[in-house]
């Protein structure tokens, strides 16, 4: 009985999962080279994020929030702070992760991890784990800012948890596929710009969708981003639009979906062995 327990034991130790073994080594060796990514260029990486949501929480939620009635029983600069957190946390998540694939294949070192001792999984777990880590390290830095402001209050703090990292791990596996799917380094911005960005400003972060006509409210129900700014906005208002478990399935449906993609792409070496 005590061989069997010590056996037991030294697997749960050694990280086995579903007959899988995790080399822990290994993934801790990459998620800490993608982090010191971040801190290698702060400027660009952590500054320059927290300058901009600084300039959109006091002129869009301090200015404008001055001039603008409740919304749903609440001061605007509450409503419009957990949009702008959550475009700040998906964009750096989005970035790290598209920047950290491209340039490890622009370099060639991604040739030195596909060799190493990892697993697919390993590998885009590392890849994703460190996009939390910097999308963690700006939404704190925003929550400060909005503190500041006394913009920042916590109706379910799980679920302000629960979505703050779902959405960056959906954006993470998203910005891993542009990463792979990229020729140079001008194409990393294309979907950030011409389709993540329209989308989180047209989902409802700036505005209560009962303000719009009833086509236009159609149109945001079908936006993804839509509940994702409401998740966060309900997690920390207790305010929702929409239906939540919809958004639930999404996001779910999302993390399920890109992760099963990225998964299949790393396997076949799609852009990876070029």
């Amino acid at each position: 009985m005590a061989a069997h327990l010590k056996s037991d034991t030294y697997k749960l130790l050694k990280g086995t999962i579903f007959n899988m073994e995790i080399n822990w080594i290994g993934l801790y060796a990459l998620v800490r080279r993608e982090v010191a990514r971040v801190f290698r260029v702060i400027g660009q990486t952590l500054a320059a994020p927290l300058v901009s949501a600084f300039l959109f929480i006091f002129i869009f939620g301090f200015i404008l929030g001055q001039k603008i009635d409740l919304i749903g029983g609440i001061p605007y600069m509450q409503f419009v702070f957990p949009g702008i957190l959550m475009m700040n946390i998906l964009t750096a998540s989005f970035m790290h992760a598209s920047n950290g694939i491209y340039f490890a294949r622009f370099i060639r070192t991604i040739e030195e991890i596909l060799v190493a001792p990892l697993s697919y999984v390993e590998m885009v777990t590392a890849y994703v784990v460190s996009a939390l880590v910097r999308a963690f390290l700006i939404g704190a830095g925003i929550l400060v800012i909005g503190i500041i402001f006394g913009a920042v209050e916590f109706a379910r703090i799980e679920l302000f948890i629960f979505y703050t990292a779902a959405i960056a791990i959906v954006f993470a596996l998203l910005g891993i596929i542009v990463g792979l799917w990229a020729k140079g380094f001008e194409q990393l911005n294309i979907l950030n710009t011409f389709i993540i960005m329209p989308l989180s400003f047209l989902g409802g972060m700036f505005y209560s969708i009962d303000l719009l006509p009833e086509l236009a409210q159609k149109i945001t129900l079908a936006n993804p981003i839509f509940y994702f700014i409401d998740g966060m906005r309900f997690a920390m208002t207790g305010y929702h639009e929409s239906n939540l478990f919809v958004g639930l399935l999404i996001i779910g449906g999302l993390i399920l979906g890109l992760g099963l993609l990225v998964w299949y792409l790393f396997k076949t070496g799609w852009r990876l062995r070029e």
